[in-house]
């Protein structure tokens, strides 16, 4: 099933942030923060057990039980178990998530890890279904070199089990998540998976879309397989922050912000709406789901998402060579 044909909207919600990334956040705000993007209209929400451990699932599927089930579509992903086990106060914490819930989170994409996520997923997100299940970060910029291991125990474990519950009707489809392009593009073209979709993270941007352009959406054109955008902003910069791909960013992105920016100021729009609306400009994109934490970065999502951006500035961002130039852009409504 296409998940154009189950998302109402293309403008979703990422919940990474709730999972306490980068920082801690209240849980007044990030219940705020939800309902604010419920209120306005977002019925996509995605989430991981590894946001915060557990953290992000939690937070989200307080606001969501009081919502009809029906009414919106949820994704979540498998790979990692959050066990009731705390980690030992001198262990290490966890990188991005530091402040999230001190349970040991571990790596497992077997056939019963696989079950067993979906089911603690369920409790957390206190619901009886999910629609999307991605599985989560088989890649060399989590795992190293055997990320491949990883990618073998998937092929004879989360794969199958996947399957079975789409053709069950259990999960409406699913799909790899990954940030680098090349594990699913090694997915798409093994005879013995059937993904629907994918979740790009940071990698089909308006900073960092070279490579998925030659060759991951190519190959799922070919595959019919859609796109999910996530962190559209790329951790952040793409929308006022100092981080690129969860890493500070570099003088030279710096510079190349500075100047995106004052050429969507020059044509009286915001970065956030270039940047949204090149992600969904693609014909495999299906959705975008930036993050959040405050009710008002919602409200500039949304309206990003629809602000007219002039087709001048994206000739003018392919002049000089901001975006690619095989990188298809929205059809502008002014001139």
């Amino acid at each position: 099933m296409k998940l154009s044909a189950f998302l109402s909207g293309r403008l979703g919600f990422g919940t990474a942030p709730l999972g306490n990334m980068f920082r801690a956040v209240s849980d007044d705000d990030a219940r705020a923060t939800v309902e604010a993007a419920w209120a306005a209209g977002v019925r996509f929400f995605d989430t991981a057990p590894v946001y915060g451990a557990g953290l992000a699932e939690l937070r989200l599927g307080d606001v969501l039980a009081d919502k009809p089930r029906a009414a919106y579509t949820l994704s979540t992903k498998i790979g990692r178990i959050v066990l009731d086990q705390e980690r030992p106060k001198t262990a290490s914490r966890p990188a991005i998530f530091a402040d999230g819930r001190p349970n040991v989170v571990v790596n497992d994409y077997s056939a019963d890890a696989t079950l067993r996520s979906i089911e603690d997923s369920l409790k957390r997100l206190r619901t009886d279904r999910l629609d999307i299940v991605w599985v989560h970060d088989v890649a060399q910029n989590v795992y190293g070199d055997v990320w491949i291991d990883k990618l073998a125990e998937c092929r004879t474990g989360a794969f199958p089990v996947l399957d079975r519950l789409r053709d069950e009707g259990t999960i409406a489809a699913w799909g790899m998540a990954t940030n680098p392009t090349e594990p699913i593009e090694i997915v798409l073209a093994l005879e013995e998976a059937h993904p629907a979709a994918f979740l790009l993270a940071s990698h089909y941007t308006l900073l960092e879309h070279d490579h998925a352009l030659q060759r991951l959406l190519p190959a799922a054109e070919r595959a019919g397989a859609e796109m999910v955008v996530g962190a559209p902003y790329n951790s952040g910069v793409l929308a006022g922050g100092a981080n690129f791909d969860y890493r500070p960013a570099s003088p030279d992105l710096i510079g190349r912000m500075a100047r995106l920016t004052e050429l969507a100021t020059a044509h009286g729009v915001s970065l956030k709406a270039v940047a949204l609306q090149f992600c969904l400009a693609h014909p495999v994109s299906a959705a975008v789901i930036p993050g959040a934490t405050r009710p008002d970065r919602i409200a500039e999502d949304v309206a990003a998402l629809t602000a007219p951006v002039p087709a001048a500035l994206w000739q003018t961002l392919r002049d000089e060579r901001l975006i690619s130039p095989a990188a298809p852009t929205p059809k502008s409504t002014s001139g």
